[in-house]
């Protein structure tokens, strides 16, 4: 028998030409900023969080940067429940008081963001972590929300506490950093004019730094394939157009629609594309960025 035709010589040319399936991908990212909302699922099984690191590190030695930021809303919920911090919702915002915002920020900032830096260094990269605080790299005021009153039709204004919206991102810092070979972590909590702290949504984050990093993808990892048709089927590309029609029709709802109101917010402010896929699935980041027909469902502008 040829030496070319035994087990492992066949298993090393599958992964040679994988490699080379992938080259053309690497040479359109090549320089590129990649903007990577990582939380859900996958922030909390070990085994993900490993993967994910790994993959975050080989994107970076080929060439590209990737830039991650990060939610924690599972344990952001269960260090108020540990100590003994009532929390509640409205429209799927955590109301955020004095106490609990303390609590978001030593989470974010502190164990999870450390957490995956960790996990980078690990993997052969050089993770730093950074809040939204540090360097002015994000700034916020408060979050205002509209709700319909009890007759359906008077707008009532919902304080969410120190819930933020974003003012201003300092993309500057991020570039900065990966431009010398670092791999950016961020933690969204963002300052206020008069110092205060803010909590703002992982997904908002994400989309606007892409925004300002001039990111060629914007990637937000989620617990669901990405948007599905009224079959269920998944629908691997939308345009900015199509997105909203789906929205309007109740295609897109629930949780979705915010996803997709980022991924459409990131297009439009000069994002080539947006991508909502699956974090549970092993290696998603690699099978969206270097294979050709991606992996969760692409938005963009045309």
């Amino acid at each position: 028998m040829n030496d070319i035709d035994s087990k492992p010589q066949v298993e090393w040319l599958a992964k040679a030409d994988i490699l080379t399936d992938a080259l053309p991908f690497m040479r359109r990212y090549n320089g590129k900023n990649v903007v990577i909302k990582y939380g859900g699922h996958a922030m909390v099984d070990n085994s993900l969080a490993t993967e994910f690191a790994a993959d975050v590190v080989l994107v970076k030695q080929v060439g590209m940067n990737p830039l991650v930021v990060h939610g924690g809303g599972p344990q952001i919920g269960a260090m108020l429940k540990r100590l003994e911090i009532e929390s509640s919702f409205i429209d799927g915002l955590r109301v955020t008081d004095a106490a609990t915002v303390e609590v978001v920020e030593m989470v974010l900032s502190g164990t999870l963001n450390k957490a995956i830096v960790a996990n980078i260094n690990s993997a052969g990269g050089q993770g730093i972590g950074l809040s939204g605080k540090d360097g002015g790299l994000l700034q916020a005021k408060k979050l205002l929300r509209n709700k319909l009153g009890p007759d359906g039709q008077t707008e009532d204004i919902v304080d969410l506490g120190f819930v933020g919206e974003l003012t201003h991102v300092n993309g500057k810092i991020l570039t900065t950093l990966a431009e010398n070979q670092f791999v950016p972590v961020v933690a969204p909590i963002a300052a206020g004019n008069a110092g205060e702290t803010y909590n703002i949504n992982a997904d908002t984050a994400a989309g606007a730094i892409a925004a300002a990093t001039d990111a060629k993808r914007l990637l937000l990892l989620t617990d669901v394939p990405g948007v599905l048709d009224g079959d269920g089927k998944l629908i691997e590309e939308l345009s900015v157009s199509e997105a909203r029609a789906l929205i309007a029709d109740g295609t897109i709802k629930g949780g979705m629609i915010p996803k997709i109101e980022t991924c459409i917010d990131a297009v439009e402010n000069g994002v080539q594309g947006a991508v909502i896929l699956d974090g549970r699935v092993k290696h998603v980041v690699l099978l969206e960025l270097f294979t050709p027909h991606g992996f969760g469902t692409l938005i963009t502008g045309s």
